[in-house]
């Protein structure tokens, strides 16, 4: 149930304005000239105020029951304003019922002399139509629709303008994400990857020369791993603006389908109870199967492709294989896409495996961890 700004409910403010119109029109036929009319007319004037309490969630029925009710205890010689119905076209002009109103307003004009004429008494035709103020009735449904409709555009103006608050935030959110992201990785990748390098350096070539490697240079290569892990994942966030979820295993159909579509024979197949995997590792494998389908489109010229998904207790298996034309003995050059996947393996502990197969063509095999390491 919506709130109005003075934080009574809008269902309440209805049954208010419900029953004050139909306290209004019963006082109205009690004290006019047929006070005679009998139950009927008084339930019908009662009836038709108390219908307003649902204009807001049917106002196309309500239109139909108020001028129902307004005909009917015209009828039968109660001669009150129909304040019921006016209400009712505005509620249906301001929830875009234009049309509709319109007809019902025009077919209410055409009945209320024809109730007139249905009134026990010797009124003439002539005197039927001077005696239901047409003129005066058109009058007031012109300005209950004219109400209705400049609330109606008020409204939509005033959600336009929320709305084109809202997005100008959302770009300056974006534009200065990104702008954090571009400055971050202009300043800060560059030199942790010398740390980073210069100490498996250093480290590397200790070893080799059988000298004890420092313990404050191993502390220093695993700073740079973990810095470089962590810069990484601080860049994916802010270039993520969080609207679109991202992709991940419950994609891989729609994946294989589109790889389908290019040509390539490709099939997928999920063993193991599915159980949830961490965020980090959902998205993973989500990528990995993407880069090793699009690199077999590109590179590998297969015309078969299986992708096989594995849920163990501990891990979650992703194998790619294919039938190109890597061999062996001349294997592919590992190209970006292959160092991406490779790091993003490594960050979340687990492995990757990607070689020419023995029969022919390529693999690619990654293990990932789903316990309490991912």
């Amino acid at each position: 149930m919506g709130t109005g700004r003075s934080g009574v409910p809008a269902g309440v403010r209805d049954w208010v304005v419900a029953v004050g119109v139909a306290a209004t029109l019963l006082v109205a036929g009690l004290s006019g000239d047929r006070p005679d009319a009998g139950p009927l007319g008084y339930a019908l004037l009662v009836a038709g105020g108390l219908a307003l309490a649902a204009a807001r969630r049917a106002p196309v029925a309500v239109l139909a029951v108020t001028g129902l009710c307004a005909v009917g205890h015209q009828a039968v010689g109660l001669d009150v304003p129909a304040v019921a119905f006016l209400f009712a076209v505005y509620a249906a002009v301001r929830a875009g019922h234009r049309v509709v109103t319109i007809v019902a307003a025009v077919a209410m004009l055409a009945a209320l002399p024809l109730a007139a004429l249905a009134r026990p008494s010797d009124l003439s035709v002539g005197e039927a139509l001077v005696r239901s103020r047409g003129a005066l009735e058109l009058a007031w449904l012109v300005a209950a629709g004219a109400a209705g409709e400049a609330l109606r555009q008020a409204e939509r103006r005033a959600d336009e303008a929320e709305r084109t608050r809202e997005e100008a935030a959302l770009r300056r959110a974006d534009e200065e994400r990104l702008h954090m992201a571009r400055e971050l990785h202009d300043t800060l990748t560059h030199q942790i990857s010398v740390i980073k390098v210069q100490a498996e350096v250093a480290v590397h070539l200790a070893r080799r020369r059988g000298e004890p490697v420092p313990e404050a240079l191993l502390v220093i290569q695993e700073a740079g791993r973990e810095a470089a892990r962590e810069l990484r994942a601080t860049l994916e966030a802010l270039r993520d603006d969080g609207r679109t979820p991202p992709h991940g295993l419950a994609h891989l159909p729609e994946l294989v389908r589109r790889a389908r579509m290019s040509g390539l024979d490709a099939t997928l197949t999920v063993a193991g109870r599915r159980q949830d995997v961490p965020v980090a590792v959902d998205r993973t494998a989500y990528r990995i199967v993407q880069e090793s389908l699009t690199n077999v489109a590109r590179h590998a010229a297969a015309a078969t492709a299986s992708v096989r998904v594995d849920y163990r207790p501990d891990a979650l298996a992703i194998r790619v294989d294919d039938d190109g034309r890597a061999t062996p003995d001349a294997p592919p050059v590992p190209g970006i896409g292959l160092l991406g996947m490779r790091e993003r393996v490594t960050a979340l502990g687990g492995r990757l495996r990607a070689e020419p197969r023995s029969e022919g063509g390529f693999t690619v095999h990654a293990e990932l961890p789903v316990g309490g390491t991912a």
